[in-house]
């Protein structure tokens, strides 16, 4: 199809009054990277599914991205699960109640807006306070009902920008009983946070008191994979499983009592915290976590100058969200993500017990 020569005058006018801006908009630097990117991938010789594959998934981003940034301040828990379960299984009734106590203590909830255990995350958050992935499938319904129409419900093209964003905003996750779908968001969730390509996320594996379902997965995981090395047997600290509401609400919230959040500068892994932490509490980690220390030691340290700069954008009022947190900085090896987790939560159990929480907030 040709273009006109509107359209085209008009794209003109929109790229050239965008690069005119780049040195005063937020992230200029990024955005100019980006542009020439397109630049170079024009210049290949793609077929039009090529460009179509990629103007599908700029759009399932760029509707996602435009959805969640109000509420990027807030932690959120994925929940996972079966499309199939009914909603007289007991499952169900506990995916119910552990959104809606999720909900109460602050935090939003992210499902992937089908039926089933998707539906009880949505139900138990109730209105505004969760979001629906969406994807159509000939083979089952749309959104469920207690989702759609809501301005948080997004409708994705492809799995893979779903998936994508099923993890990049969310803070904790469930995992309750499900099939193959189930499995895979479960074993994607735990690959990429033992090979530290998500940062460091619990994940909780629900089910009923007396349900065998992730019993036997666990068993699987320790005599098929870590028995004959194919995990190492730490990596089972990267989940949980909860029987209870409770339990898994208390581990997933737990995770962030001391610690608050990481970034990497430059090779330098960067420790925000909720509160800070003894002078003893800091020489234990250094005694007992110098195995995964490239060099050096585990030191206090003020924001760094780029993380002033990241948190402080050109012609922005300034977005402080972390800089006034303490923080601890570490030459981490970025191989044993497992003993990170066992770090994290060696932190948690500093917290000082007058100390007022809120794992909700980001």
């Amino acid at each position: 199809m040709t273009l006109s020569r509107v359209a085209l005058s008009s794209l003109q006018q929109d790229v050239d009054e965008l690069i005119s801006r780049l040195d005063r908009v937020p992230h200029g630097d990024v955005i100019y990277q980006a542009l020439q990117l397109f630049l170079e991938i024009a210049d290949e010789e793609l077929e039009r599914l090529d460009w179509k594959i990629l103007r599908s998934c700029l759009r399932d981003m760029h509707q996602a991205l435009r959805v969640f940034a109000p509420y990027r301040h807030t932690r959120k828990i994925s929940i996972f699960g079966s499309a199939r379960t009914p909603a007289t299984a007991p499952v169900y009734e506990m995916a119910v109640r552990f959104a809606q106590a999720a909900s109460a203590m602050g935090f939003m909830i992210i499902t992937g807006a089908g039926g089933g255990i998707m539906e009880a995350g949505n139900k138990g958050a109730g209105p505004n306070k969760s979001f629906g992935l969406n994807i159509e499938l000939p083979f089952e319904q749309g959104a469920n009902p207690y989702i759609e129409g809501d301005s948080r419900l997004i409708h994705f093209k492809y799995f893979f920008t779903r998936k994508l964003f099923l993890l990049k905003e969310t803070d904790a996750i469930a995992v309750f009983p499900g099939g193959f779908g189930t499995q895979d968001e479960a074993f994607e969730c735990l690959t990429l946070c033992q090979t530290g390509k998500a940062p460091p996320k619990p994940l909780a594996l629900m089910d009923v008191p007396g349900g065998t379902y992730w019993q036997r997965w666990d068993w699987f995981i320790r005599e098929e994979l870590a028995a004959k090395g194919l995990i190492n047997g730490e990596d089972q600290e990267l989940y949980r499983i909860c029987t209870s509401v409770e339990e898994g609400l208390a581990y997933l919230s737990g995770f962030y009592r001391v610690y608050h959040s990481s970034r990497y500068v430059g090779d330098r892994l960067v420790l925000r915290l909720n509160q800070d932490i003894s002078d003893a509490a800091l020489a234990e980690l250094n005694r007992d976590f110098q195995d995964i220390l490239v060099s050096g030691q585990i030191e206090r340290t003020e924001p760094l100058p780029r993380e002033v700069e990241d948190e402080q954008p050109i012609n922005r009022p300034a977005l402080t969200h972390t800089l006034h947190l303490p923080r601890l900085i570490l030459h981490f090896n970025q191989r044993d993500y497992s003993r990170l987790y066992q770090l994290i939560y060696r932190l948690n159990g500093f917290a000082k017990a007058e100390a007022v929480y809120h794992p909700e907030r980001k």
